[in-house]
């Protein structure tokens, strides 16, 4: 069966896809004879001569480097859009980045510092003045320079007053992503099919995102109004920078709409007339920007979820086995304190969300009683179809799992460890592959704010990812639980609940949508409406009866209605006043709610702060299932008025300075710091990291050049090769392998594990593997050996429930998985420790937080090893399009195209495939040399 491609909600965003058929039509050809005139440049904004930007206070001495693919300009007009299509050429700085990126998977192994230039930019303040490409006044004042670089495209913003600064941040944020910051801000809003047009995908996206913050004009208005009355001057200043930004943004729209400049999407999708230019580009308010950050945080950091999934998967083993027996196999196979774990922080104890000895208020569902609630009603035309209906399962399903998009690494090495006796970091946040981007770079400096590096479009006020005058940081997903599940008791209807004593109504929240067919999307025109019940406690996301009694089980995040208080810390990292050194910086990322590791390196220190808004649970709490929603169980001192609680203070975030290295890729913080997602334990993908960073600082002398050569390597790694296939091999080899096409598969893997287990091409630009028959027989026989060795003494049912919360397996040509396919990032979620602890338990090894049984071959090794041994010889004699079947990018068979990095397109402008490389989208190295 083909793969679905892709399945994450990002990728599967549709904007102009029928551009061919398009440019066949007649109108058009004459269309385009017109659009190829000069036309005025966007806004014909006054220029001043070509001048260098005045280089702020800048500590990293020519060793802060950076790069973020495919290229810093997203915006593209209609006529740059119709030439793509016509004739694949691309507007400049559409792509330049994207050749260095891919370039570093091939010649990663003899990089030196001297040779970082090749794959990464000089990421220094400033532009050098045989460099400047232009120097813009935006909309002619007088109080901001926007310089562009001649090599990159990046925006060099440079204000005298505030007000400046930021509304030239805004004006360029605008050039560079416009169309994509519009398609993002009507995302939040729930609002995407009127703007982009009814595709399914289209659908689902709106979907699965405004089910989880179905939020009126007036709670965005409120998040607003209170992130700027409770931070004293910070978050009054925060109201004027983001007045100011806004201001640019329209200033940006309104000239581009007089000079014709603006992207072309707004023609493809009829909201502007290519001819007479009629239409409007809805200018943008400070609320936009909210509706935005709600998006991002719900993608990228918004840990936990998923507890109704958790109570089926536990009745299903306890129905098996009895409860206490049923229990602790549940616990096993979730590893949620697991101790062989990787850990970001190697001393002390942060315990958080931990199983308590005696759980109180569980509201676990009577079986076959959990019904998921419907968001879309009043279905009409093309939106009542089977597809449809498909669209809306998938994102509901998506919407309330647990195994959300983790993704991003970093190594940051003490300087006692390195060469120069500076600390040095490698990192960057793990955002997939869109064109354009979802982040944009820039450089800002003016009255309270200096850094360069990334941010999300339309919430570039400030960077969120990058470096300061003396100091950098970066961030991963983290994951830890901020949201939990209540059982609602309903009374007198459905639509009514008990809340502390008293039957209160349900607040119904609406959005009708209706869409018609556009150039750049034929759906027919259609519409339904999305409805979500709010209670106090959140969102109803489920019902069921407890007990017999019915109930409806909601979802209450901290961070629900304060999307925009992150925006203070945010503040404080881009103010050289307020960043010193590592204490500074950890009193700023407490004060971002999402949950994210956060990583600095100065020239003197590195540090780690785990952020987000960690609720107090009541005693006895379980924050792994629904519980009942009433006051005993309520987050200690709950006010649902506002949504605030107890939060736990940040000395038990999981925290440190100066550790001889730090590494994350989404795995384990600390000790007795749960992920809310199952799988973190003895084999991460954090393990390809700490392996080989351990091992650098252990040798000592550790250089920018052979750190990033480290996250190379491990980003072309094969987590289950790697760390999985040696205990698997050891098994089939304990007795004479005397069947040749087993024994032949046995002689291909042990040959790539002697290469190292990577994923690599046989030579720069071949498209084909090395070990490529392997490889083929790896990617095969893992969900065939997994199923045979678990599913018979698990029984089918339990099985099913287990691999509903956890998918067995996530290789880089997966099309399953938060991540989908084409997507780089791959092995975060999978059974591989739980193949790893069985195997090891067979073998009779020592295993710390074994499973609560063995499974393959009931323990027996011989039985293990025939089920082994079968199931690769099955695994073998499947054919490479058996395995990679094929898809809208790639033939059937191509196995390195199954794994290539497909940018998906959010606009007109498409990208070239590249290879696999399981790496951050955005990338910083730094080593500073002094400090202030």
């Amino acid at each position: 069966m083909p793969r679905r491609t892709p399945r994450n909600v990002l990728d599967r965003l549709r904007t102009p896809h029928r551009f061919p058929g398009f440019l066949k039509s007649a109108s058009v050809c004459v269309l385009v004879a017109g659009l190829l005139a000069p036309f005025t440049p966007a806004a014909a904004a006054p220029e001043t001569p070509a001048a260098p930007a005045a280089a702020a206070n800048d500590h990293c001495g020519g060793r802060c480097s950076d790069i973020l693919p495919p290229g810093q300009n997203g915006n593209a007009t209609l006529a740059q859009i119709l030439l793509h299509q016509a004739f694949g050429t691309r507007p400049a700085h559409a792509d330049d980045q994207l050749g260095p990126y891919a370039g570093l998977a091939t010649g990663y192994q003899n990089l030196t510092d001297a040779t970082l230039g090749s794959f990464f930019n000089d990421a220094s303040f400033g532009v050098p003045a045989d460099q400047v490409a232009s120097t813009v006044r935006p909309a002619g004042r007088g109080d901001v320079t926007i310089v562009r670089d001649k090599k990159t495209g990046v925006p060099h913003i440079t204000g005298t007053t505030r007000y400046g600064t930021e509304f030239g941040a805004g004006w360029a944020a605008a050039e560079d992503r416009l169309w994509l910051m519009d398609v993002f801000r009507h995302v939040g809003r729930g609002q995407l099919t009127p703007f982009a047009g009814g595709a399914a995908a289209n659908q689902g996206l709106e979907q699965e995102f405004w089910r989880n913050a179905p939020y009126t004009e007036a709670d965005l208005q409120a998040q607003i109004d209170r992130a700027a009355a409770t931070h004293g001057e910070r978050g009054r200043q925060a109201l004027a920078d983001v007045r100011a930004y806004v201001d640019g943004i329209n200033a940006y729209i309104d000239a581009s709409d007089s000079a014709r400049t603006f992207p072309g999407e707004y023609v493809l999708t009829g909201h502007k007339d290519s001819v007479t230019n009629a239409g409007t580009i809805e200018h943008f308010t400070p609320t936009d920007l909210v509706a935005l950050a709600t998006v991002i945080g719900a993608l990228f950091g918004s840990g936990g979820g998923g507890e109704v999934n958790n109570a089926l998967s536990l009745l299903a083993a306890q129905s098996k086995y009895g409860v206490a027996r049923g229990t602790e196999v549940w616990e096993s196979f979730r590893m949620r304190n697991d101790p062989e774990a990787a850990l970001t922080v190697h001393d002390g104890s942060f315990p958080y969300a931990v199983k308590p000895a005696d759980p109180q208020g569980l509201a676990l569902p009577d079986a076959g009683s959990v019904t998921r609630e419907p968001l879309v009603h009043d279905r009409t035309g093309s939106a009542t179809g089977a597809r449809a209906a498909r669209t809306s399962a998938a994102a509901a399903a998506q919407a309330v799992t647990s195994a959300r998009r983790g993704m991003s690494n970093a190594l940051v090495v003490s300087g006692e460890h390195t060469a120069s006796g500076h600390p040095i970091a490698v990192f960057g946040p793990q955002t997939g592959y869109f064109a354009p981007q979802l982040l944009m770079l820039q450089e800002i400096q003016g009255p309270g704010i200096s850094a360069r590096g990334a941010s999300f479009a339309g919430l570039s006020f400030y960077v969120e990812l990058g470096r300061g005058q003396d100091y950098a940081w970066s961030a991963t997903t983290s994951g830890q639980d901020i949201i939990d599940t209540y059982a609602v008791e309903l009374c007198q209807d459905d639509h009514h609940y008990l809340h502390r004593g008293a039957c209160v109504p349900m607040e119904k929240v609406e959005r009708r949508n209706a869409w018609k067919p556009t150039v750049a999307d034929g759906t027919a025109a259609d519409s339904y409406t999305m409805r979500v019940w709010r209670t106090a406690y959140g969102p109803v996301t489920h019902r069921a009866t407890v007990g017999g009694r019915k109930v409806a089980y909601t979802t209450l995040r901290s961070s629900y209605l304060h999307e925009a208080d992150s925006i203070i810390g945010f503040q404080m990292l881009n103010d050289p006043g307020h960043v010193t050194g590592p204490e500074s910086f950890q009193q700023a990322a407490q004060h971002i709610n999402y949950t994210f590791n956060w990583f600095y390196a100065d020239s003197e220190h590195t540090a780690y702060y785990n952020s987000g808004d960690n609720p107090v649970r009541a005693n006895g709490v379980d924050a792994d299932f629904p519980v009942w929603a009433r006051p005993a169980y309520e987050w200690r001192n709950w006010d649902p008025a506002t949504n605030t609680a107890d939060l736990t203070p940040p000395a038990q975030h999981p925290n440190s300075a100066d550790q001889d290295y730090y590494i994350s890729w989404n795995n384990k913080q600390a000790r007795d710091y749960p992920s809310a997602s199952w799988g973190n334990g003895a084999v991460h993908r954090g393990d390809l990291l700490d392996d080989r960073v351990a091992k650098l600082v252990r040798a000592g002398g550790v250089t920018r050049a052979s750190l990033v050569r480290a996250m190379a390597d491990a980003g072309l790694a094969d987590l289950r090769a790697t760390h999985v296939l040696p205990n698997l091999l050891k098994v089939i080899t304990s007795a004479p392998v005397t069947d040749p096409p087993a024994a032949a598969a046995v002689s291909k893997l042990q040959a790539w594990l002697s290469a190292g287990g990577r994923r690599t091409v046989a030579s720069a630009g071949s498209r084909t593997y090395a070990h490529a028959d392997a490889i083929r027989i790896l990617d095969a026989w893992w969900p065939l050996l997994v199923e045979a060795a678990f599913e018979p003494g698990l029984g089918s049912d339990l099985y099913g429930a287990f691999t509903a919360g956890l998918p067995v397996d996530e290789p880089p040509s997966a099309a399953h998985g938060p991540t989908g396919a084409h997507a780089g990032s791959a092995f975060q979620y999978g059974w591989w420790s739980h193949v790893d602890k069985d195997v090891r338990a067979v073998l009779g090894e020592p295993v710390r937080g074994p499973l609560a049984d063995r499974y393959c071959g009931g323990g027996s090794l011989a039985a293990c090893r025939d089920i082994l041994t079968g199931t690769l010889k099955e695994a073998a004699g499947r054919t490479a399009a058996q395995v990679y079947p094929g898809d809208a990018h790639c033939a059937a068979g191509d196995q390195w195209c199954a794994d290539a990095i497909v940018h998906r397109a959010l606009g007109g402008i498409g990208h070239r495939t590249v290879g696999w490389q399981n790496r951050p989208t955005y990338q910083q190295v730094v080593e500073f040399t002094s400090h202030r």
